[in-house]
């Protein structure tokens, strides 16, 4: 099995680690995909993956937070570490306003 290119802390923490595959978050089908690159986070507009073979294809890892593996279930509130150290906070209740993605802490380095 390889190694994912994220660590989950806590219960509702993601840890981006490898700048070689930017994340896809999914949370549930309400809620529109999140691209997590090496230095940013952003919607994610594109063609969702059909399945993690075709997400690697597109240096990408589909990161489902509703599977079991992750956090079992939907999200309102999370938390994303990017590798360039920013910590943003992705508030699935504010959808379409500033301030459903910002930054929550900066620990650049």
């Amino acid at each position: 099995m390889t190694e994912k290119p994220f660590l989950v802390s806590g219960r509702n923490t993601l840890i981006h680690k490898v700048r070689k595959y930017d994340l896809l978050i999914l949370n549930g089908e309400d809620y529109p995909p999140v691209l997590v690159t090496h230095k940013s986070l952003k919607p994610y507009t594109g063609k969702v993956p059909d399945n993690k073979r075709e997400a690697k294809m597109m240096d990408m890892e589909l990161v489902d937070v509703t599977l079991a593996d992750v956090f079992g279930d939907e999200k309102t509130l999370l938390f994303v570490q990017t590798i360039n150290g920013k910590e943003y906070k992705i508030d699935y209740s504010k959808i379409n306003t500033e301030l459903f993605i910002r930054v929550h802490q900066d620990n650049a380095f």
